[in-house]
């Protein structure tokens, strides 16, 4: 075997093992994003769950049944934190947001 043939024989092996590796980290990447983009859908679910338990907690608070009890003000305090908490997940749920913009802008573009 000369020395080209050689060469091509190992640039090819090359080529498939790049090759190879490409398409499992794509199909990889493709994976993970939409894991991504499930919980992001998920944590915007959890987000409006506890945003309309809040809510429900501030007009039972305000019933004039109710009204001025510590346990249920201690609740709506938890409530609103817990919210808050959530809040800092905005993040992921922003960024599926904007992907899910761009990609109706590209269809309407294509369209």
């Amino acid at each position: 075997m000369d020395f080209m043939s050689r060469l091509e024989v190992i640039l090819s092996l090359i080529l498939l093992v790049s090759v190879s590796i490409n398409l499992f980290l794509f199909i990889y990447s493709r994976n993970i994003v939409r894991k991504l983009v499930m919980i992001a859908d998920e944590i915007a679910d959890l987000r409006d769950a506890v945003g309309s338990f809040a809510n429900h907690i501030k007009v039972v608070y305000e019933m004039e049944m109710f009204y001025g009890d510590q346990t249920l003000q201690s609740l709506m305090d938890h409530a609103r934190s817990f919210r808050e908490y959530m809040d800092e997940f905005d993040y992921v749920y922003v960024l599926d947001e904007q992907e899910e913009q761009n990609a109706e802008s590209t269809q309407i573009e294509e369209g």
